[in-house]
């Protein structure tokens, strides 16, 4: 198959370098679209007043670029760029989940989301933070296995999947299981601070830490 391959973290991430090998191993035919500069957090922001530039990057058995714009901008940038017709849009592997209301803000979950309103079927993947070679690779393969059972069974338009994984080693992962999405929320806060002119300003004092889930979500 052929698949738009982005993510959020820019074209260098090893998240999307390994699903890119494993999905090649695989016989996939792959195209990479992603941001040239980190994107998180940019929701699924569209360029209107700027023009998008998508500069090739060398990978060994793919067509990628880097363009300097949002992950939505990269997924419809990258319907053009692809060429030929595109069966599956994949997001990530993200660093870091995206668990609750973080779909709500994070350009991984906007890319999958753009490419679903587009009538193109999509996942958005994402595992804990340090996760490594192995860990990124397990998850490649389940994610593409749960690709092609999404074929099978098309998901409605505007509705896309959101795989998420802790950072263990496959053996000590429990399996797949389908669950609602929480309405737990970040429990960021915002630090007041004086810069040497003598102006205020805030910085978000931003971590992993979240409202309890319910169960089951």
């Amino acid at each position: 198959m052929h698949l738009l391959l982005t993510n959020d973290d820019g074209i260098t991430a090893r998240g999307m370098q390994v699903l890119a090998q494993t999905a090649m191993g695989r016989g996939h035919q792959m195209t990479l679209v992603a941001p040239s500069t980190q994107q998180s957090a940019t929701s699924h922001r569209l360029t209107l007043n700027d023009s998008l530039l998508a500069r090739e990057f060398p990978m060994e058995g793919a067509r990628a670029f880097a363009v300097n714009g949002s992950p939505v901008d990269c997924v419809r940038v990258g319907r053009y760029l692809a060429g030929d017709s595109v069966d599956f849009c994949l997001s990530g592997i993200n660093d870091g989940l995206n668990l609750g209301t973080a779909i709500y803000y994070s350009g991984t979950a906007a890319a999958a989301r753009e490419a679903a309103m587009l009538n193109l079927p999509a996942m958005a993947i994402s595992i804990g933070l340090l996760a490594d070679d192995e860990m990124l690779v397990n998850l490649s393969n389940i994610a593409l296995d749960m690709m092609d059972k999404l074929l099978l069974r098309p998901l409605p338009r505007l509705t896309f999947a959101n795989l998420n994984a802790p950072t263990l080693p496959p053996d000590q992962l429990k399996g797949l299981r389908v669950c609602p999405m929480s309405d737990s929320f970040f429990l960021d806060r915002y630090v007041q601070r004086v810069n040497p002119r003598g102006v205020s300003y805030f910085w978000i004092e931003a971590g992993e830490e979240m409202e309890p889930s319910r169960p089951d979500t």
